[in-house]
C-alpha cells in the first residue's frame, strides 16, 4: 500500500463503533480511499502484474445477485466493503483485494490522486443520480471533502453556476479555490433564509440540490431551496430519523434521491484525471506516515484541512 485518504466513517467508527445497523463487533482495520503497488498477483489475473501503480475500489460483491446483473452492484446486500464491519479495511503496508476492483493508474497520475477516485467517485455518482447537465444551477450543502468532490464533478459535468454553503469560513475559502462561484457562510439563519440567500445569489432557485452533511436543518434547507420540479440528492448520513417538510416536497415534485457509496466510476474517474480535466490534489491538506495514523485520526477529528492523507510505504517517497 501506498496513500490512504482517512474519511469520516473511518473517524466515526474509530469514536462510535458503529455506523446504522454496520456495528463493529471485533478488531478490525480500517481505510477505504487508497492505492498501491502490485506485488503478487493469482494465476488467473492477466491485466495486471507485480510493479504495476493500482487504485483500489473497495466495494467487491460477493455474488451475482439482481442488483450486480442490472449495474448497480453498490446495492448488493452481500457486498464486500473495506473497513465496513466486518470486513477489513486497507490502511496497512500489504493487502490483499479482488484484481477485478484494482485499477491500473496512468504514469501521469499519482498515488494520492488514485486514492482519492474514492472520494471523487462520491460525487460522480451523485451528480449522475442528481441529472447534472450542462446550464444546471446546483447548490451543494457542506463544503467538506465530499461537498468539494461534487463542486469539481458539477462544474466538470456542465453546471453553470454552484452555490455551496457551510460553517467554516477556511471551507468555503477552498471551495471557491476548486470552482464553486458563491459561497455562503451560515451562522443563524433558518433554513428557509438560507434558501433565500441561495436563490439571490443564483438569480434563481437551483434545479439540483446536493447535501452532504445529514444535518436536518441542511436536509429542509435543501427542499426549501430547490426549483420545483428539480432534485434534492442526499449524500450526506446523519441520524435514522429526521423531519423534513416533505409536503413541501411533494407538492412541488421535488425528486428526493439517495445514494449509496457508488458504482462503476473508477474508470471514468481515472480517464479525468490522466486527462487533467480536474484536479483533486488541493483536497489533501496533511500528510503523515504510517507509523503517526493515531495523529493523522485525531488531526481529521478536529476538522483541521480538508483531507488527510496517510503513506504506508516508508521507502517510497513518490507522491
Amino acid at each position: 500500500m501506498h496513500s490512504v485518504g482517512i474519511c469520516g466513517s473511518d473517524v466515526h467508527y474509530w469514536q462510535h463503533g458503529r455506523i446504522g445497523d454496520f456495528v463493529v463487533k471485533d478488531p478490525m482495520v480500517l481505510g477505504h480511499e487508497a492505492s498501491g503497488t502490485v506485488v503478487k498477483v493469482g494465476s488467473g489475473v492477466t491485466h495486471l502484474k507485480p510493479g504495476d501503480r493500482v487504485a483500489i475500489e473497495p466495494g467487491v460483491p460477493r455474488e451475482m445477485d439482481e442488483f450486480c446483473k442490472t449495474g448497480r452492484y453498490n446495492l448488493s446486500p452481500t457486498i464486500f466493503f473495506c473497513a465496513t464491519p466486518p470486513d477489513n479495511g486497507n490502511l496497512c503496508r500489504y493487502y490483499k483485494h479482488s484484481a477485478s476492483y484494482c485499477y491500473k493508474l496512468p504514469d501521469n497520475v499519482t498515488f494520492e490522486e488514485g486514492a482519492l477516485i474514492e472520494p471523487l467517485s462520491v460525487g460522480i455518482h451523485a451528480c449522475k443520480r442528481a441529472g447534472v447537465t450542462l446550464g444546471s444551477k446546483v447548490f451543494v450543502s457542506g463544503s467538506g471533502p465530499i461537498g468539494l468532490v461534487n463542486v469539481l464533478v458539477a462544474k466538470m459535468m456542465g453546471a453553470s453556476a454552484v452555490v455551496i454553503t457551510d460553517l467554516s469560513a477556511s471551507r468555503l475559502q477552498k471551495a471557491k479555490e476548486m470552482g464553486a462561484d458563491f459561497t455562503i457562510q451560515v451562522k443563524n439563519e433558518t433554513p428557509q433564509e438560507v434558501a433565500s440567500k441561495v436563490e439571490s445569489l443564483l438569480g434563481c432557485m437551483p434545479e439540483i440540490t446536493v447535501e452532504c452533511t445529514g444535518v436536518q436543518a441542511c436536509i429542509q434547507t435543501g427542499i426549501y431551496a430547490t426549483r420545483s420540479g428539480g432534485t434534492l440528492v442526499l449524500v450526506g448520513l446523519g441520524p435514522d430519523m429526521v423531519t423534513v417538510p416533505i409536503v413541501n416536497a411533494a407538492v412541488r415534485e421535488v425528486d428526493i434521491r439517495g445514494i449509496f457509496r457508488y458504482c462503476n466510476t473508477w474508470p471514468v474517474a481515472i480517464a479525468l484525471l490522466a486527462s487533467k480535466r480536474i484536479n483533486v490534489k488541493p483536497l489533501v491538506t496533511h500528510r503523515f506516515p504510517l507509523e503517526k495514523a493515531l495523529e493523522a485520526f485525531e488531526t481529521t477529528k478536529r476538522g483541521e484541512g480538508v483531507k488527510v492523507m496517510l503513506k504506508c510505504d516508508p521507502s517510497d517517497h513518490s507522491p
